[in-house]
């Protein structure tokens, strides 16, 4: 379903890379493998012996419920990632992302202070890179991750100069 409040008219969006699936892959199998191996700790103890407390069920279902809910996070990322999109107007900066949530953020290109962009071992190793807009508001948490590395680096060029370019009409 499309809304006006999400999805402006005449705008067309641009898609993070499909290599960015990799990432959120390899960022959900460490997180997810470290927290169900912690969790299962009291299954092993308490089927070891060494304790008494919780019983089994309850040892059993902690980790269950978690193994449950990283499995259905596994199946979202690349739907998440799909949703992902940005579009460059002519005074601002789209950027679109989330499936249940649906968020919509503009900067405009006068408002951009700087243009960060960084890259982790596992999005290098994929030629990606996330490109972050830095403006005067603390609260603005405007990123765009997966995309390729050239596109970052053209990007963050094209938004410097359009910002220098908006900044010094004020």
């Amino acid at each position: 379903m499309r809304t006006g409040a999400i999805d402006p008219p005449g705008v067309q969006w641009l898609r993070v890379s499909p290599k960015y699936v990799t990432v959120r892959l390899v960022e959900w199998a460490i997180g997810n493998l470290v927290v169900i191996a912690v969790l299962s700790l009291p299954l092993v103890f308490v089927l070891l012996g060494w304790w008494r407390w919780p019983p089994l069920w309850l040892a059993i279902a902690v980790p269950a419920v978690m193994l449950v809910l990283a499995l259905w996070r596994l199946i979202l990322i690349p739907r998440q990632v799909r949703a992902i999109g940005y579009a460059e107007r002519d005074d601002d900066l789209l950027i679109r992302r989330g499936i249940f949530f649906q968020r919509t953020m503009v900067v405009p290109y006068g408002r951009m202070q700087y243009v960060d962009v960084s890259v982790g071992p596992v999005e290098r190793s994929l030629g990606l890179c996330t490109l972050k807009l830095h403006t005067a508001s603390a609260g603005t948490n405007a990123h765009l991750p997966g995309l390729p590395a050239d596109e970052g680096a053209r990007l963050r060029e094209q938004l410097s100069a359009r910002g220098e370019a908006r900044l010094a009409g004020l």
